[in-house]
């Protein structure tokens, strides 16, 4: 019972960020999945409903952790430049902004993208 309510709470944060968070062809959305055994990042346009770029630990062939979140977050930010995309709109999907997130985050903003 209380692995639902977990899983029920995680999806009512999702909803309530997706409700205020969407991209565009000039600002795209970049949202991000984590698990035990990977990450991945993508850089979606709503309003087309398609994915313009993406990245994960396991093409990068990094760990999920803290490294791997940084590597990952430089690699995204490479691939929007050479898509000459240089600003864009950050979704956490769910995800407290601490540790793989933030990490992710910041070495993104560091490799030149502007949230």
């Amino acid at each position: 019972m209380k692995l639902f309510q977990k899983t029920q709470n995680r999806l009512a944060r999702k909803r309530r960020i997706r409700a205020r968070i969407s991209g565009d062809s000039a600002r795209p959305r970049l949202t991000v999945h984590r698990s035990l055994s990977q990450m991945t990042v993508q850089l979606i346009d709503d309003a087309s409903g398609k994915t313009l770029v993406s990245a994960s630990t396991k093409e990068l062939k990094a760990k999920p952790n803290i490294e791997g979140a940084k590597k990952l977050g430089a690699e995204i930010a490479k691939k929007a430049k050479d898509a000459k995309i240089s600003t864009i709109v950050f979704d956490r999907n769910s995800y407290k902004y601490h540790g793989r997130i933030q990490a992710l985050a910041d070495a993104a903003r560091e490799a030149g993208l502007t949230f």
